[in-house]
């Protein structure tokens, strides 16, 4: 499922209010509020990367509040939970 890293920018006082928001777009699958650079670390999975647009720039970046956004497209994949079945002997 192609998967995109967005890195939002809010007004200060309103990081709750627009993270809840973000949080309920369909797409969506987290929300995080971070130190660093940024508020809020949203996690988008959409069933085709077209629908991108739809979330990210239709729906999160017109939330009230919401400054300014920055998408990183995931190429793939790594948990540790892959990489414990990868190498899963069946002991």
């Amino acid at each position: 499922m192609p998967t995109a890293i967005v890195m939002i920018d809010t007004e200060q006082a309103l990081i709750p209010e627009v993270a809840t928001q973000i949080a309920e777009v369909n797409g969506v699958s987290e929300v995080y509020s971070v130190t660093g650079e940024v508020d809020l670390i949203a996690i988008v999975k959409v069933p085709d990367h077209h629908d991108f647009a739809d979330v990210i720039a239709d729906k999160i970046s017109k939330i009230a509040g919401v400054q300014r956004t920055r998408t990183y497209l995931a190429f793939r994949e790594f948990s540790s939970r892959d990489l414990d079945e990868a190498f899963d002997i069946g002991v």
